[in-house]
């Protein structure tokens, strides 16, 4: 099993404008075949160097992970990131 751990910092960092990117991310839920789990959290201490939402997937393999990354509905979320992020997003991919 493959597991990728997304850490988004967002522009606005509203309890609202977090929920609306929290509501996209889960979204993907049950739409991505190769997406075998996913797990979006959000931040509780909201300190300067928190990240404002966690994204964990679960895929059976690294190609898995590949197919998911062009998935239309991935492409969709990719694209609403764009306009919400504040600067990049950080990730770690590890076998688990």
């Amino acid at each position: 099993m493959l597991t990728h751990v997304v850490f988004f910092k967002l522009k606005d960092r509203s309890p609202e404008a977090i929920e609306v990117t929290k509501a996209v991310l889960t979204n993907m839920e049950g739409k991505i075949p190769v997406l075998r789990h996913i797990e979006v959290g959000t931040d509780i201490l909201h300190l300067e160097r928190s990240y404002d939402i966690a994204l964990i997937t679960k895929f059976d393999s690294l190609d898995d992970l590949k197919v998911y990354d062009t998935h239309p509905v991935h492409e969709q979320v990719k694209a609403h990131m764009k306009t919400v992020l504040d600067g990049t997003s950080i990730c770690v991919d590890f076998v688990s």
